[in-house]
């Protein structure tokens, strides 16, 4: 139950990073990430994803959990798009209107005890699955 607390918290506090408009304001020479420039992450950086404790993972698919940014792969609607596919397809708008109907729907589920069943423990991937990946995506900026 605690975990379900914990996990309602940081998607509130998600929502009201989207509402104030946390997504606008440019940082320095880019603009902001979704999730991995909000209060909910607590990487550094450009570094890949550390935090396997993060609230986020419950969300994201078993497949996708050994991504170098996992939270980019969670599914925020009925059609399966993602922030790694609405960064390929969609503007800006779209991203945060699409994220802001998930947080408030996926709230609304943690709110209701009968819906809780469908969040899984985070999938922790082993090390040296994240070291290949880490290594693919290394590989692949080479070429850039």
């Amino acid at each position: 139950m605690k975990n379900v607390e914990n996990t309602l918290q940081v998607l509130e506090n998600e929502l009201k990073f989207v509402q104030k408009g946390g997504y606008r304001a440019p940082r320095a020479w880019k603009s902001p990430l979704i999730f991995e420039d909000s209060p909910t992450c607590r990487k550094e950086g450009c570094s890949d994803c550390p935090d396997t404790d993060c609230v986020l993972m419950s969300f994201v698919p078993k497949e996708c959990c050994y991504e170098a940014f996992p939270c980019r792969h969670i599914p925020l609607n009925e059609i399966g798009e993602t922030v790694d596919s609405l960064y390929r397809s969609g503007t800006n708008e779209e991203i945060e209107q699409t994220l802001q109907s998930w947080l408030l729907k996926t709230i609304q589920q943690l709110e209701e005890p009968s819906e809780w069943p469908w969040i899984e423990e985070p999938q922790t991937p082993p090390l040296n699955a994240r070291k290949k990946t880490v290594r693919r995506v290394l590989k692949t900026a080479e070429w850039y």
